[in-house]
């Protein structure tokens, strides 16, 4: 079964037992607090308290964030691991996947970090308060972290004492492990620093949201720093910081998936037993196509997201591919829940509104996905750095297999400088394109040949009309991105074993996609009018097949009705 059903989560293949301990114990927590009593805390806006209480005991995240050389002897750090915890915390609710991911996030710059002795003190502070908050953005500045107003005053003792503020950070109210991001005051080198919320120095403004997370402002008074307290300084430190990001805003694809993968049950158990004008509602025809668009981006979400985790585990300083997957994950993925949450809710309407289901937080929280961790036109900047090497100068690389195995992911925590991050190559994605002989995917792979000889045609001047009009950088950027994950998704079906029916309906949504992506392309004023003439090329249509769509539909989509329900 690819979508996660904790009903039968125990039937998943794990490394081993410590692994499927934690998830079948965080899934049973979820269940025996039941929907009632989490809708209850959602809407009293009460902080997770009792989920902290639950990984604190369990030692979760202790297992999860440690790389090896920490904490227990047989430790790792897997992103399959955070992948599968991630996307189970989504599944129960934002709030407790944020307090996992701000925690991760706040973590990391120490084991990133020059500082031996601070590691080994976080370890023992993780046991102690399992939860970490990342101090980076400020008020006044926003995602301008050049900006960063914070900073460290030297003191005649060799000590430091740190004054500023800080926005939009969470757990910032419990957490003991705050990596602080600043400037040394006489010299304005990049540093980090760990600080603690229950310091005297250290005020706690507010939470700056309604919700049951705590996004938090605080100020640091004075707040006293030695040498014993600082992760990194210097150049490195604003690469820390970077690549933490790298690591982390994976996280975002796999809680979205989660958390529509559970809206998804809630939505085809009640339209399947919901009769209006003689018929259930599962059975009119616009809702077929509702359901059916909405599984297989939802399908295309999870294929993607498990073949981008192989990528991050097989990461090295010779192989960064990661890096073009990773912002994939963090954005595409997240809009495409958001897609896949419209469709549902044109079919359900006004039961979405619901307090009592959890559809009606889930599409509130997830709106929020694609703005962390670097908005999407960031992320979109990012990718298109990496077009020209994509599509017309690839590398071959070891074939690289499903990794769910105990292996450390050495790499992510020994990313390097974050310069060159042009110069990235690609394995070729026509390999995974050609492996499949479908009609859909053959309709997506001209859409892709079009696609080329547009970029050939465009020239060297499409960098700069991408650097000057970042409109135009974000329609020709989706076009990009589809590729790209088209190009995993195959390659993950093939590892899945996903039937072939499935696939080329997922690529009948991709080919309509495509489509429209170019139509965007065509009308923005950037494009020359060759551009705009040569890109209508682009635009196809998906090959219709009736039986395909109703076999697909009967497989893989409505033999969820009833597969899961929360414990009330």
């Amino acid at each position: 079964m690819l979508l996660l059903n904790p009903k039968n989560y125990q039937d998943r293949n794990y490394p081993d037992e410590r692994s499927k301990e934690i998830m079948l114990k965080t899934i049973e927590f979820f269940e025996n607090k039941g929907l009632a009593k989490m809708k209850e805390d959602y809407y009293a806006a009460d902080f997770t308290d009792d989920f902290t209480e639950f990984i604190k005991k369990e030692g979760i995240f202790e297992t999860l964030f440690l790389p090896k050389g920490y904490g227990s002897e047989d430790q790792y750090y897997s992103t399959y691991r955070m992948y599968e915890f991630s996307e189970i915390t989504g599944f129960y609710g934002m709030p407790y996947w944020y307090t996992y991911h701000v925690s991760t996030l706040g973590l990391d710059p120490v084991f990133l970090g020059d500082n031996e002795e601070l590691k080994h003190r976080a370890v023992e502070t993780l046991r102690k308060n399992p939860l970490c908050a990342f101090g980076l953005s400020e008020k006044e500045h926003g995602a301008d972290i050049y900006s960063s107003e914070m900073k460290l005053y030297p003191q005649e003792d060799g000590t430091y004492l740190a004054r500023g503020s800080k926005y939009y950070i969470g757990n910032g109210n419990k957490a003991s492990t705050i990596t602080v991001f600043g400037k040394i005051a006489d010299t304005d080198e990049y540093v980090f620093f760990v600080a603690d919320s229950q310091h005297e120095k250290f005020e706690l403004v507010k939470n700056v949201i309604h919700a049951q997370n705590y996004v938090s402002e605080f100020i640091l008074h004075d707040y006293p720093v030695t040498d014993a307290d600082i992760t990194t300084r210097g150049p490195k430190a604003w690469d820390d910081m970077l690549n933490t990001i790298n690591i982390c805003k994976f996280n975002i694809g796999s809680g979205a998936t989660g958390i529509v993968t559970h809206s998804f049950y809630e939505a085809i158990n009640h339209a399947a037993h919901r009769n209006v004008y003689g018929k259930f509602v599962t059975d009119f025809p616009h809702v077929k196509r509702l359901f059916l668009d909405s599984y297989c981006r939802l399908a295309g979400m999870k294929l993607f997201g498990l073949r981008a985790t192989d990528y991050m585990r097989a990461a090295s300083k010779e192989d960064k591919r990661y890096m073009l997957y990773n912002p994939i994950m963090k954005m595409k993925v997240a809009i495409q829940g958001e897609e896949v949450h419209e469709m549902l809710w044109d079919i359900i309407a006004a039961k979405g509104f619901e307090k009592d289901n959890y559809f009606s937080q889930a599409v509130v929280d997830l709106r929020g996905f694609p703005k962390l961790e670097g908005t999407r036109h960031v992320n979109m900047a990012l990718i298109a750095k990496l077009l020209p090497n994509y599509f017309f100068n690839p590398k071959e690389y070891p074939e690289v297999g499903r990794i769910t195995d105990n292996r450390n992911d050495d790499h992510l925590f020994d990313q390097g400088p974050t310069r060159g991050y042009g110069k990235i190559q690609f394995h070729d994605y026509n390999i995974a394109y050609n492996s499949v002989d479908l009609p859909n995917v053959n309709i997506f792979k001209k859409q892709i040949k079009a696609f080329a000889d547009w970029l050939m045609l465009s020239g060297m001047d499409l960098g700069k009309q991408m650097l000057n009009d970042f409109d135009f950088l974000l329609a020709v950027g989706e076009i990009f991105t589809i590729v790209a994950y088209g190009q995993l998704i195959i390659e993950s079906a093939k590892l899945e074993n996903l039937d072939d029916d499935l696939l080329d309906e997922i690529f009948d949504v991709f080919v309509r996609d495509f489509s429209r992506y170019a139509l965007a392309v065509n009308g923005k004023p950037t494009s020359t009018p060759e551009q705009k003439e040569a890109i209508l090329k682009c635009i196809q249509s998906p090959v219709v097949d009736d039986d395909k769509f109703n076999r697909v539909l009967e497989k893989h989509v409505y033999s969820l009705i009833d597969a899961y329900t929360m414990n009330p």
